[in-house]
């Protein structure tokens, strides 16, 4: 599984707040709205000039604070395609894989805002394609590929008709 797009670059701690802005709880029905505001409190500009297939590049703790699942949501309704970052909070993280939103633990430093990446999902390979580096993360699992590309968790279960992975 091939994705490529461009960078959005964040730093360390981003958090749920910061993903879809708390002053904004009462759009947590209404997913599609909330989207347009997914992580304006890091970067106002970000819901309405990502592009469909571009990347989150965050730091060290990448989803830190409350469990919102509508946080990994709204970012791939945004059109991201993986989040990058160099750790994520654990529950952001099953919850990302859960949505089908991809997510890899990879050392972000030589990603900078506007380069254009390929990542390969199946080898944990992200080429920086303005660099011309390639860098590495740790592969997912095969279970996780398959959520993933099923459309996550969920659609999983109502293709196969339960959570067996053979």
């Amino acid at each position: 599984m091939r994705l490529e797009g461009n960078a959005w670059k964040f730093g360390d701690n981003i958090s749920t707040d910061h993903i879809a802005p708390g002053r904004l709880f009462h759009l947590r029905s209404n997913l599609e709205e909330l989207a347009k505001h997914v992580l304006e409190d890091a970067d106002p500009e970000f819901a309405h000039r990502v592009a469909p297939g571009d990347f989150v590049v965050g730091g060290n703790n990448f989803g830190l604070g409350s469990s919102r699942e509508h946080a990994p949501a709204i970012i791939k309704m945004a059109g991201v395609s993986a989040v990058l970052a160099k750790s994520f909070a654990r529950i952001f993280f099953r919850n990302a894989i859960n949505v089908g939103l991809p997510v890899l633990v990879c050392d972000t430093d030589q990603i900078a805002a506007g380069h254009r990446l390929a990542v390969d999902l199946t080898t944990g390979t992200i080429y920086n394609l303005t660099q011309g580096i390639q860098l590495s993360s740790p592969p997912l699992p095969d279970v996780m590929i398959r959520l993933l590309a099923d459309g996550g968790l969920a659609a999983h279960v109502a293709k196969h008709g339960d959570l067996m992975v053979e």
